[in-house]
């Protein structure tokens, strides 16, 4: 199998604060919550009827994220895909919520920005000198009376990236809630959760003000503007903007999620099955879902990949990072402007005008294949081509799921649409959520042996 790092979990007490007026570190045992049970499959163990890792060939190439951030063997190698990459954002330590606080309840978001209104005072006119002009370009979408200090605290780094740092936080239960301006169904689980006394975790990226501006602001106004208005269980939203005048900053509030599709194919390295027919058609029936929503807007995300999908605590994978995104004219979706990761990228892309609402198909496929072989393809030879590479062993995957990487792959003029996949008998077999949550919990007792010194702990027969 091939060879790869996976991102290390960061115990709390090892987080930094964000400056001094973070408060009380807090850790808790990890526990893993109740599923829903609105899914199919619910009765499934997760562990079984895998293929045994004898039957998987070792491969003598690297992976293409050995060295990423966070590896447990400190490897100073770069990665290829690091290469190519604009901004990879670490999304781990994965867990962080379960980490921080077991019994913690976070707001799910349903509509990102949706709910923020304007005020009479613009951040232009409400900050000075450089900073006025360095937020201008997002005043549309900043929540610019709040100094977010008074609401969030407890900020723990949970991952860094290029374009800035993410953080678990905790909203501030006696804070006055009704200031801040969140889509109306967030604020309405935060008011509850607080009222029933429940902790309410966040997850808030901090990205640096600089004089000039900077294209990570570009990025943020491109995501916000793209992402207005969408609700979409299957689509991580931008739930609010805030500047923070201390460290001259832009905070951005998401959902707190689990870890991204790439850590868990990272495990794969130390014992982690993921070659289970119905789990990764669960994984590709959640992209699917994205996407359709997508098209049915006229938005392409064209940079569709693990990195960018990100799981919560209940099993749902969402698709994240839209500062590649593009609104595509009904009667002109052709482009030209080359995007995304080549291990992920649809061949058309490479070869000039390209159908944008085509593409993201292909990365799904691509994602699919990568589940499947615990590596991206083609990152082994660096030689891309118009079809998948050969599979290990396909004689372990049934029909259907040979299918679903066949019509994934299929040129463009032809390649069906979201919808058209998600009618597919390979979709058809996904499990259930709680098969999903039994994989997080996995992934979590895994990173916790590696951590105390035991090795992986045995998979189940």
């Amino acid at each position: 199998m091939q060879r790869r790092e996976q991102q290390r979990k960061i115990p709390v007490e090892q987080t930094k604060p964000l400056d001094s007026r973070t408060r009380t570190v807090v850790s808790a045992t990890d526990t893993v919550g109740p599923a829903p049970t609105d899914e199919p499959d619910d009765d499934y163990e997760y562990g079984y009827d895998f293929p045994n890792e004898e039957e998987l060939q070792e491969s003598p190439v690297d992976s293409p994220r050995s060295g990423a951030y966070g590896s447990p063997r400190g490897g100073a190698r770069a990665s290829p895909r690091r290469n190519l990459q604009d901004d990879a954002d670490a999304r781990g330590p994965q867990a962080a919520k379960r980490a921080i606080d077991a019994g913690a309840t976070t707001a799910r978001s349903p509509g990102p920005l949706s709910g923020l209104l304007q005020t009479p005072t613009t951040p232009a006119h409400r900050y000075a000198g450089w900073v006025a002009a360095a937020v201008a370009p997002l005043e549309d979408f900043i929540d610019e009376p709040v100094d977010p200090r008074e609401f969030y605290t407890d900020l723990q780094e949970i991952a860094e990236g290029e374009s800035g740092s993410v953080f678990a936080a905790t909203l501030v239960p006696d804070a006055p809630l009704g200031r801040l301006k969140l889509p109306p169904l967030v604020k309405a689980r935060d008011t509850d959760d607080i009222v029933k006394g429940k902790r309410v975790l966040v997850a808030m990226k901090c990205v640096a003000l600089l004089p000039g501006g900077s294209q990570k602001l570009l990025d943020v106004q491109r995501e916000c503007s793209v992402q207005r208005g969408l609700m979409c269980e299957q689509i991580l939203g931008l739930d609010a903007l805030y500047v923070d005048l201390i460290d001259d900053a832009l905070w951005i509030r998401m959902e707190l999620m689990e870890r991204s599709l790439a850590d868990v194919v990272g495990l794969a390295d130390q014992g982690l099955r993921l070659q289970e027919p119905r789990i990764m058609a669960r994984f590709a029936k959640d992209m699917l879902m994205a996407l359709d929503y997508l098209q049915k807007h006229q938005i392409a995300h064209r940079d569709l990949r693990s990195d960018n999908l990100l799981l919560n605590s209940e099993g749902v994978l969402k698709l994240t990072d839209f500062s590649n995104a593009a609104l595509v004219a009904p009667d002109s979706p052709l482009m030209t402007e080359p995007v995304g990761v080549l291990y992920w990228q649809a061949p058309e892309v490479r070869s000039g005008a390209y159908d944008a609402l085509k593409i993201d198909v292909w990365s799904v496929g691509a994602t699919v294949w990568e589940l499947a072989e615990a590596m991206p393809p083609f990152s082994d030879t660096q030689q891309v081509a118009e079809r998948w590479p050969p599979l290990t062993d396909p004689a372990i995957y049934p029909s259907v799921f040979h299918d679903f990487l066949r019509l994934c792959s299929e040129p463009a003029a032809s390649r069906p649409t979201p919808a058209a996949l998600l009618e597919s008998p390979f979709i058809q077999k996904a499990c259930g959520r709680s098969v999903i949550v039994q994989l997080l919990s996995r992934c979590m007792a895994i990173e916790q042996a590696l951590q105390a010194g035991d090795g992986p702990p045995v998979s189940p027969a």
